[in-house]
C-alpha cells in the first residue's frame, strides 16, 4: 500500500499525462498500476499502449478492452463509451488499489466482477482518510 501523501503524488502526475494525451485526443484504456514506472525521485511514466486509440472528442468507442478490475461500468456492460472517462474512472481504481491495497470491486468470475461494478458499490477501509 501506499501512504496517502505517495498517492497522491503518483495521482497528480498521472492526471497531468492523462490531461495531456486526452487533449490530443488520445485515450491509454489500460491505466493500472502496472502500467507506471515510478523512478526513486518519485517520477512517473505511463507505459504500455497497446489499447491505446485516437479519436475524436465525443466519438463513442465500441472495442471491449482493458484489464477486468479496472474497467467502467459501460465496457463491462459492453455499451459504447466515450474514450477519456474510462482513464479517469481506472485512475479512481489505481487511487483505491494504491490506498487499501485491493481492488473496490471483486469476484469469483468475470461476470461476478462485472456485475458489481456494474452496481457501482463499494467502501473504504477505516484507515482512509476522508480528505483522500
Amino acid at each position: 500500500m501506499f501512504t496517502e501523501d505517495k498517492a497522491k503524488s503518483v495521482m497528480k502526475q498521472l492526471l497531468s499525462i492523462l490531461a495531456y494525451l486526452h487533449q490530443r485526443s488520445v485515450t491509454h484504456r489500460d491505466i493500472k498500476l502496472e502500467n507506471i514506472i515510478i523512478d526513486k525521485r518519485g517520477v512517473i511514466k505511463l507505459i504500455d499502449f497497446g489499447f491505446c486509440c485516437c479519436n475524436v472528442p465525443e466519438q463513442r468507442l465500441k472495442v471491449f478492452c482493458g484489464t477486468p478490475s479496472y474497467m467502467c461500468p459501460e465496457i463491462v456492460m459492453k455499451r459504447e463509451y466515450l474514450g477519456p472517462p474510462t482513464d479517469i474512472w481506472a485512475s479512481g481504481i489505481l487511487l483505491y488499489a494504491m490506498l487499501c491495497g485491493t481492488f473496490p470491486f471483486r469476484g469469483m468470475s468475470d461476470k461476478e466482477l462485472y456485475k458489481k461494478i456494474s452496481k457501482g458499490q463499494f467502501s473504504y477501509p477505516e484507515h482512509v482518510s476522508p480528505e483522500a
